[in-house]
């Protein structure tokens, strides 16, 4: 057995979360559902003009590993922040939820900080994010410890993180020590938007080393660049082992091996939608490392999205084990 079932690779990020309405958004310059990129003076600009915050240890994969490691999963995180106030908090939040983490902090000294996402939740429960990468930006292969890709079932790749110039070459690196040692290879496209800007590494990435592709319907569409969904889907197919791609409220198509299947979604009222597609890849990848059938397994990511998008924050509050079991999945 492998020391982890999964690990993961991304942006580390603090998740600065406040509410608003879309005049505010407008008012602000904010673009309504997506994630931009923005500069420290931006991150502080915007900072001082949003409400009443609360601040969560976020960042997409870090969301996903945390969420395994709340089912009981053998999990460890890589992913770079600062040695400051965030980067502390980071860490002890992540490390609080039974993850391994061991990527070497950016010294005090550095000018970059540790990265956050300014999320503004409208009243539709939709979130806007403003991400300022900071020195999570700069992870390079040296962060990669080989031994620790080698001893995962699973590593699980962050599509955002191509955003950094060292990020491809820390990522071929994970692949090569996993794929090395037998393990398999994940990824999450994370953003339509992340697309158009790293498309031709995606594509050559996802078509020779992906074997089980998440991402959601628009992402889909960019990646494929067609307005034909099901064309969309039999691209992927033919491409990856397993695709698990997300449609909003119409729930989760799932195609493997010539078969598909389609798992609904858990009808919930939506409080804040950040989070959604990185519980539902932590429910997915839980359940197949622990040897349930992909049915099964997008069950338990429905299910697990539909508690985080329940509450504000991107990570689990209630019991998801107990969650599973009462719509007999366990």
């Amino acid at each position: 057995m492998k020391k982890y079932q999964v690990v993961g690779i991304g942006n580390a990020m603090v998740d600065v979360l406040a509410r608003a309405d879309d005049g505010f958004l407008d008012q602000a310059g904010v673009q309504k559902g997506i994630m931009q990129l923005i500069d420290m003076d931006r991150a502080v600009d915007l900072y001082d003009k949003i409400g009443p915050a609360k601040e969560i240890s976020g960042g997409s994969a870090a969301n996903t590993i945390a969420g395994i490691a709340h089912l009981g999963g053998r999990t460890a995180y890589v992913g770079k922040v600062k040695d400051d106030q965030l980067g502390a908090i980071f860490a002890h939040d992540l490390r609080a939820q039974g993850a391994d983490y061991a990527t070497a902090m950016a010294p005090r000294t550095e000018t970059a900080e540790t990265g956050r996402c300014i999320v503004i939740v409208t009243p539709d429960g939709e979130r806007s994010m403003n991400t300022y990468l900071g020195v999570t930006e700069f992870l390079s292969p040296d962060d990669i410890i080989e031994d620790e890709m080698a001893q995962a079932e699973w590593i699980y790749l962050e599509g955002y993180r191509f955003d950094g110039p060292d990020s491809q070459a820390a990522f071929a690196k994970a692949i090569d020590a996993c794929k090395g040692a037998g393990g398999r290879v994940s990824i999450t496209l994370s953003d339509p938007f992340c697309i158009e800007r790293h498309r031709d590494a995606f594509a050559v990435m996802v078509r020779d080393h992906v074997d089980l592709l998440f991402c959601n319907r628009s992402e889909m569409l960019s990646m494929y660049q067609t307005k034909d969904f099901e064309d969309a889907l039999a691209k992927a197919a033919s491409q990856v082992g397993i695709v698990a791609c997300t449609d909003s409220g119409n729930g989760v198509h799932i195609l493997s091996n010539g078969k598909r299947w389609h798992v609904p979604a858990v009808p919930t009222q939506i409080v804040d939608a950040t989070g959604a597609g990185d519980l539902f890849a932590a429910g997915f990848l839980w359940g197949l490392t622990a040897g349930h059938d992909l049915q099964t397994c997008g069950k338990m990511g429905n299910l697990a999205a539909s508690e985080v998008i329940s509450h504000i924050g991107a990570r689990p509050e209630a019991d998801l084990t107990a969650l599973f079991a009462a719509h007999g999945l366990l």
